[in-house]
């Protein structure tokens, strides 16, 4: 069975972090290194297995560049218990809405 996930708009996205949501980027180092949200925590996805359960206590809201990953890592996390959302559009989507990227 394939867990559905709710994909938020980057307003929204700002909205749930404001309210205590975990960011979690699932990126490449290199990708990472170019730019990310402020107060994102950067887990590749090929490590999410490993390292998630250190993000256990907060909702998780997971991007990607464009948010093809970031759904399927939600999925995931989904499927695990966790409670998650995608931002839609990854950080293309909220560069676009003209929100902030550390650089």
């Amino acid at each position: 069975m394939v867990n559905e996930v709710r994909d938020v708009q980057p307003g929204e996205a700002q909205q749930l972090i404001d309210q205590g949501w975990r960011l979690i980027d699932v990126r490449t180092d290199a990708e990472w290194a170019q730019g990310r949200i402020a107060g994102a925590h950067h887990v590749p996805m090929d490590q999410v297995v490993e390292e998630i359960g250190a993000h256990t206590e907060h909702p998780l809201l997971v991007v990607c560049a464009s948010g093809g990953r970031s759904y399927r890592v939600a999925q995931y996390l989904a499927a695990q218990g966790f409670e998650a959302a995608n931002l839609d559009g990854g950080l293309h989507a909220w560069e676009d809405a003209g929100l902030p990227v550390e650089r």
